[in-house]
């Protein structure tokens, strides 16, 4: 007797759930079905208007600023690598930064610290880099 009544509260519980997650399941349902609209709609369209018609323009490469006028597998300028690296630590720079920008006040003195000497760490690095041309493109 008391599995019946444990059952039929779970059954009730589990459509009052169902429900309040109705909103959420419409939502993925609409952003699915848009997406879905969104890749195959300018496939379908470039059909039907003519766009897709190759020529040699469209199927050649370019990439990282220099049309291929060689084989595609040469290495090209370790000054790509570098500048890419570069990118990365400054945009780590400011994912640590922004955050602890934003609860700075609650965090005291040593976190405030602790951010200056990682800031003084990344300028000496930037500098050292700046002084011996990394950033040069000559």
């Amino acid at each position: 007797m008391l599995s019946k009544s444990v059952s039929s509260v779970n059954a009730g519980s589990s459509s009052a759930l169902l429900i309040e997650y109705l909103p959420i399941l419409i939502f993925m349902g609409v952003a699915l079905a848009l997406s879905l609209l969104f890749v195959f709609l300018p496939i379908a369209v470039s059909r039907f208007t003519g766009a897709h018609a190759p020529d040699s323009e469209k199927l050649s490469e370019y990439e990282c600023g220099f049309p291929a006028f060689e084989a595609p597998r040469k290495p090209f300028d370790v000054r790509f690598y570098l500048v890419a690296i570069l990118f990365i630590i400054f945009d780590l720079e400011a994912a640590f930064l922004f955050p602890w920008a934003v609860v700075v006040d609650d965090l005291g003195w040593e976190a405030w610290g602790a951010m200056m000497v990682f800031l003084g760490i990344l300028t000496i690095g930037f500098i050292y880099e700046w002084k011996k041309g990394a950033l040069d493109w000559d």
